[in-house]
């Protein structure tokens, strides 16, 4: 696989870290600190990296051309997308190990968890379709078609809508997960390739790879309102935990731009590693950790300062980014 030639499939970081890291299990108090799991596509591994030590601690293998990461509400588990071979890799984040695959759709892209961690929901993108994952019983209990080429998922706190960027379509699809029923599809700008949702779900934010901007859409009434010129190719894109500021990954420009949610401007652009893509905010919001796919680093940024404060080698290709306050403690030497 190549970068450019699977730009707009492997670009975003996935997820919605708001809804995905409700309710995760307090750190032991011997392990403080923020895990940051880092999926490589071309090492098919995901890197585990401590960001205080700034330093891999781990690299669990995984399926062919991990893409996208997300972890289980209750820290337990995390869920890897593995591109190019349509499965998703379930690892034990005590252990490190990959203790399930499961068969899924067409180039499985982007991974997000349900709230109460009953369901795992994957955007398949050559398959233009949604996997519905059973978190209890690690099979697939439902397939809803959406868009072309669906990528960015965001779930709600309360779990009862799922959002879905279509690439392809230039819309977002919306879900009710109770039956699976898409209700409807918002407009939205050029190739929509990831997703955030505002902590108070009043807005959810479109990273749109093609336009180079991003959608403001306003979930009360439906439709997009306003649109926030960015810098080039966005994809990864979060939330900051106070809804103060949105992060965005610009792979053609090799930045971070800071969005204001009140003024719906770029009030700062953050330099990072080359072709940045992936990115997810800490859970108490102090960080912004962003995957830079060509340079095969994570670069991590203070938010209260808006400058980088490390760049920790990863894999070859990393993509896909989550943040977990602190997993259970692992087994073995290798624990953090």
């Amino acid at each position: 696989m190549t970068r450019n030639g699977d730009l707009v499939r492997r670009t975003a970081a996935v997820l919605c870290a708001t809804a995905a890291l409700t309710g995760l299990a307090a750190a032991p108090p011997e392990r403080p600190g923020p895990v940051v799991y880092v999926a490589n596509l071309h090492s098919d591994t995901v890197s585990v990296v401590d960001p205080r030590t700034g330093g891999v601690v781990d690299d669990v293998p995984v399926g062919d051309g991990p893409d996208s990461v997300a972890v289980s509400p209750d820290g337990a588990r995390l869920y890897v997308t593995d591109s190019a071979a349509d499965t998703v890799s379930v690892i034990d984040t005590r252990t490190r190990t990959v203790v399930e695959t499961i068969g899924v759709g067409r180039e499985p892209s982007r991974v997000t968890v349900s709230p109460d961690n009953e369901r795992v929901y994957v955007a398949n993108v050559a398959g233009d379709t949604v996997s519905v994952i059973s978190a209890a019983t690690a099979t697939v209990t439902d397939t809803i078609a959406v868009g072309d080429a669906p990528l960015g998922l965001a779930v709600t706190p309360d779990g009862r809508t799922l959002y879905v960027a279509n690439a392809g379509s230039d819309s977002v699809s919306v879900i009710r997960t109770d039956d699976g029923t898409v209700t409807g599809a918002v407009p939205v700008g050029a190739g929509p390739t990831a997703l955030a949702l505002a902590p108070d779900c009043r807005h959810l934010y479109v990273s749109n790879l093609t336009s180079d901007d991003v959608s403001v859409v306003d979930l009360r009434e439906g439709t997009e309102t306003a649109r926030v010129p960015v810098g080039d190719q966005p994809a990864g894109i979060g939330v900051r935990p106070d809804g103060r500021r949105v992060y965005v990954a610009d792979i053609g420009s090799d930045t971070v731009s800071v969005i204001s949610t009140r003024s719906h401007t770029v009030t700062d652009t953050i330099a990072v590693g080359d072709g940045p893509n992936g990115l997810a905010i800490a859970p108490d919001g102090s960080h912004v950790h962003v995957s830079n796919f060509d340079a095969d680093t994570l670069t991590v940024i203070d938010t209260e300062t808006s400058t980088p404060t490390a760049t920790i080698p990863v894999g070859n290709g990393p993509t896909g980014v989550a943040t977990q306050t602190a997993p259970p403690t692992p087994s073995g030497p290798a624990g953090v």
